[in-house]
């Protein structure tokens, strides 16, 4: 939302996605792609490997292929992250009011960090808090946003105090809005099983974060506490955890998974389960019918709409499955927008 005039005296708010592609065509998405990809905390590999091999290999491979994907996930208003995180920040700039500046800014492409800032700095709030739109902490997403509005303001000759939600794992209208979903798809259709699909990163990943090497990638997860609090994995299943009682659900009635690997390029293993695995197997164990979440993300894209609801629905299908429904992501609920206020304010 562009300003006008800048006010003085108000709270900068930047609210922050991954990115999207300017349009569906290859040029651009092989342009997203090779910003994406070439993100040290993204690709942790030396530059002098990492430029040349995604740069030159694995992007022009990918671009053709993933422009496809992008071609049937457009809409007449464009790319789903970027106008639902457009309505979002609208809205929660309505509920927070004169006394707030709300801008929006995408790490990789438009709009960009760089122009959401600027426009913070143009209004010349008191101080900024940044809230990275992923609701688990993990370096190569929240991290990486973080480093880059380090980055940034670092060249201005006058820094205002900066704070970030790092993240909002636990936080009650994340949860809530979330349960409210799901619960309007469970009052259509008889479910067997739930699946909480959430985005994968290298194992290697969580294990360089592990405090005094708490992290053994396995039932170190099973709680929340201060050893695993920054813990990508231990984060995802607390928010199955919590997401199981507000739904009422038993521990034995959902499975937490992970999608989205580049294991076969890589050949580097990534967190476990893996969702395509997972589903393909539930079928012989009597699992007909499976509500499916993604809540590593809070608006609908590529990996929601496309890999979750549509690719997996196929996998779970052919592997005799007769019902598959992707819940909805939290894109402009109210209740989300409420959520997001109260985060802020509580700032």
């Amino acid at each position: 939302m562009p300003i006008s005039a800048p006010t003085n005296g108000r709270i900068g708010v930047l609210l922050v996605n991954l990115g999207t592609p300017d349009s569906p065509q290859t040029s651009d998405v092989r342009r997203y792609l090779n910003e994406f990809l070439t993100d040290a905390r993204v690709i942790d590999m030396p530059a002098a490997i990492r430029y040349p091999l995604f740069q030159g290999l694995v992007v022009p491979l990918r671009a053709p292929k993933s422009a496809k994907i992008y071609q049937q996930l457009w809409t007449e208003r464009g790319s789903p992250l970027l106008y639902h995180g457009l309505d979002l920040q609208k809205l929660v700039q309505e509920k927070l009011g004169k006394d707030y500046l709300v801008a929006f800014g995408m790490r990789y492409q438009n709009p960009s960090i760089e122009s959401a800032l600027q426009e913070l700095r143009d209004a010349a709030v008191d101080r900024i808090i940044v809230l990275p739109l992923f609701p688990q902490y993990a370096a190569a997403s929240t991290g990486s946003v973080q480093e880059k509005v380090m980055e940034l303001v670092s060249k201005w000759w006058v820094v205002p105090s900066i704070s970030f939600i790092s993240t909002f794992v636990e936080d009650p209208g994340f949860i809530g809005t979330f349960a409210t979903l799901g619960k309007e798809e469970m009052a259509k259709h008889d479910y067997d099983h739930v699946v909480f699909s959430y985005h994968g990163i290298p194992e290697r990943h969580v294990l360089k974060g592990s405090h005094n090497n708490y992290c053994k990638l396995g039932t170190c997860c099973a709680s929340y506490n201060k050893n695993n609090r920054y813990c990508y994995r231990a984060q995802c299943f607390e928010t199955s955890r919590q997401l199981g009682k507000a739904l009422g659900l038993a521990p034995e009635q959902y499975t937490t998974t992970f999608q989205s690997r580049l294991q076969s390029r890589l050949r580097d293993p990534w967190l476990q389960p893996y969702t395509d695995e997972v589903i393909k197997e539930m079928p012989a164990k009597g699992i007909k019918s499976v509500l499916a979440f993604s809540p590593a993300f809070v608006a609908d894209c590529l990996e929601t709409t496309i890999e979750v609801g549509e690719e997996f629905k196929e996998l779970f299908e052919e592997a005799g499955g007769q019902h598959w429904q992707l819940v909805p992501s939290l894109n402009s609920h109210p209740q989300w927008v409420q959520a997001v206020a109260d985060m802020i304010r509580r700032n």
